[in-house]
């Protein structure tokens, strides 16, 4: 537990001084009574537990007091949460390599399955968007809450040919902010120079028009999730796309199916090997302060999405439990008062 105001924790010195002051009240009040020649005839007539409630009202006062200035140093905890993400987009690659059967029955298949099972168990409340990207990208379905439109759109998935995930970044990034003018030239894919910089005056350009950056994994309202088999051919680099979704606070949880090894596809006749840019997914997950996986067989893929599931329903955060302190506080010193009316017929 953490505090908020924790120097207000310098009035819990109170406490000791009370409990001090309570008993020399209680030794003065002994010097001062009668003495009885029988006072064990007196303290049986009494009974056993009049010391008891004697000393439980002061008691319960004092811890309500002890929880009412712990509450003014504004307590905090990690606690779990119903998650307050209103918006979930699924950026799924539909390229040409999704038809490997590495993955039972298929790449595509295994990822539509564990699609539809991850939206059956998103809350009610929750909009679910789906963009679909092969060298291009395009937002198959507005976020909806409509699951039957969602899984339709699922169902239409068709391969094509080339991969820019950089693409599927911004085009969801795009419908999140659907306000915003999100420039897809911010940099094209080049295979042998990641990351390739802007000239000054596409910098002077972009730092003009676009808002101002937020700290990464901030927006809690949305999250994007990434699922891709292969690395990038085409379009925006995905690294350059990456960090501009994380200047808009926006986390990634990417999904990587299939081998880094790869695995020989037959297409039009050739056959070429599809492998896992594994790299680049940890990149845009660890930018963007989300979480890469990894599914080698159609059970991660469940998994994964089971694992995500848990996670976006419910979430961990630092929350401020003073209510929960004054609230206990409160009750403890009616109790006390109320203890001290019936058996003494005044307040402590």
């Amino acid at each position: 537990m953490t505090f908020f105001w924790p120097k207000m924790l310098w009035l819990l010195l109170v406490v000791p001084v009370i409990v001090a002051t309570y008993f020399l009240l209680l030794r003065r009040k002994r010097k001062t009574t009668v003495r009885y020649a029988a006072l064990s005839m007196v303290r049986e007539a009494m009974g056993v537990g009049a010391g008891f409630r004697r000393h439980l009202p002061p008691a319960l006062f004092l811890i309500a007091l002890t929880l009412m200035i712990t509450a003014v140093a504004r307590p905090a905890a990690i606690i779990t949460l119903p998650s307050q993400r209103a918006t979930v987009i699924l950026a799924m690659d539909v390229s040409g390599s999704m038809r490997a059967a590495d993955v039972e029955p298929t790449r595509l298949a295994s990822a539509q399955t564990a699609a539809k099972a991850f939206i059956a168990e998103q809350p009610s409340n929750t909009r679910i968007g789906i963009v679909a990207f092969a060298a291009t990208a395009l937002l198959v379905q507005m976020p909806t809450h409509n699951r039957e439109d969602l899984n339709t759109a699922i169902d239409r998935f068709q391969t094509q040919r080339g991969t820019a995930v950089g693409s599927g970044l911004l085009v969801a990034l795009q419908t999140l902010f659907p306000n915003e003018s999100i420039d897809e030239n911010i940099g094209d894919f080049q295979p042998k120079n990641h990351g390739v910089a802007l000239d000054d005056a596409a910098k002077s350009k972009s730092a003009a028009e676009e808002p101002k950056p937020v700290e990464p994994g901030s927006f809690q309202s949305a999250v994007v999730i990434l699922l891709t088999d292969g690395a990038t051919t085409t379009g925006p680099d995905p690294l350059d796309a990456a960090r501009m979704v994380a200047q808009h606070g926006v986390r990634v949880y990417t999904v990587g199916v299939g081998s880094t090894e790869g695995t020989l596809l037959g297409y039009e006749g050739r056959s070429m090997r599809v492998q896992l840019d594994e790299s680049s997914l940890r990149s845009i997950a660890d930018l963007t302060r989300g979480q890469y996986y990894r599914a080698e067989n159609a059970d991660d893929l469940k998994k994964i999405y089971k694992a995500m599931n848990t996670q976006f329903i419910t979430e961990k955060a630092k929350t401020e439990i003073t209510a929960a302190f004054s609230a206990v506080a409160t009750v403890l010193a009616l109790i006390s008062a109320g203890l001290s009316l019936m058996w003494f017929g005044r307040i402590i």
